[in-house]
């Protein structure tokens, strides 16, 4: 009995440690997330995109405000933000003040579900229900309307179901999105069709990486999807990876840089936040990540494509 006594301790002991660090350290432990992507068009210059995501901003963690702000010292090409930047109505001014030295550089976006509605307390069990069996709880309306104004006053381009063609340093991208698939608000039938085959680029963004819709990107001929909304899982076993995704995307692609297709290649952002209610991260710190794009027929960037490197710069721990 003292044996099994102490194994019990030693268990409890281990998962308040294991609770402690996924809540007050991991959850704070900003990283930069930098990858090689071969989807350029032969010839082209190598383009440097910085992906943000998830932000799930309150107005009080100023530590996450300060490191956002930093990553403008990158001096990306472009700028992409797939949704998801709210966690309160009055988050607004927060976001705006991590985002705005990048808001100076071309940028693209679309909402995800916690731009329009704000999180409610939830069973924290729920994170790991299959999808099919959770009931969607919406939380008061958010002021997305402000956020989205902002964005645009800064001169980034809203790609809530539309297609645009943009110039990012001498080089031609065709661009794309689709409202939130998590909120079944995604209309592709408005952006589809094959994108200008002499583009430099193909790009499509939307906040949900479900299958369904990479799929239709993937038909039409994008080179490139870019995606949040899984928090990498945020919940990782060594060994195992994400538990789940929270969408229907399989947990091998809960992050990172992977193929879709013969032809298209996918970027999930882990993210930078959680929700309130939610506040913990375990083998899965928060990130944004930098892309480099490379052309197709770099070989380099063949053999780079499927690996990542973190890198940690600044910051301390947040309170709110």
């Amino acid at each position: 009995m003292k044996t099994f006594g102490r194994v019990v301790l030693g268990t409890a002991a281990l998962g308040a440690a294991t609770i402690g660090y996924a809540s007050l350290i991991e959850r704070t432990r900003w990283t930069l997330r930098e990858a090689t992507v071969p989807v350029l068009a032969e010839g082209s210059a190598p383009l440097r995109v910085l992906h943000i995501s998830d932000l799930h901003m309150m107005p009080g963690q100023r530590s996450k405000q300060r490191w956002v702000a930093e990553l403008a010292r990158l001096q990306p090409d472009l700028v992409v933000n797939t949704g998801d930047n709210l966690a309160h109505r009055l988050a607004v001014p927060a976001v705006v003040r991590a985002l705005g030295p990048l808001l100076e550089l071309p940028g693209l976006f679309v909402f995800g579900s916690n731009d329009y509605y704000a999180p409610k307390p939830k069973n924290p069990a729920r994170y790991l229900m299959p999808k099919k069996r959770k009931k969607r709880i919406h939380g008061v309306p958010l002021p997305w309307r402000d956020l989205r104004a902002a964005f645009v006053e800064h001169g980034w381009v809203d790609l809530t179901h539309v297609r645009e063609s943009i110039t990012v340093g001498g080089r031609t991208i065709v661009v794309s999105g689709v409202d939130d698939p998590h909120l079944k608000r995604d209309r592709y039938e408005e952006i589809a069709g094959q994108p200008d085959p002499t583009a430099n680029l193909r790009l499509g963004l939307t906040h949900s990486p479900e299958p369904r819709v990479l799929d239709l990107f993937a038909a039409d001929g994008y080179d490139l999807v870019m995606a949040g909304h899984t928090h990498g899982g945020q919940l990782r076993l060594p060994g195992y990876g994400a538990i789940v995704t929270n969408c229907e995307l399989d947990r091998a692609r809960a992050r990172g840089v992977s193929r879709w297709g013969a032809h298209t290649w996918l970027h999930v952002s882990a993210g930078l936040g959680t929700s309130p209610y939610t506040p913990v991260r375990f083998a899965c710190p928060p990130e944004a990540s930098l892309l480099t794009l490379v052309p197709r027929s770099n070989s380099a960037g063949q053999k780079g494509s499927g690996s990542a490197r973190e890198t940690r710069f600044g910051a301390g721990a947040d309170i709110g």
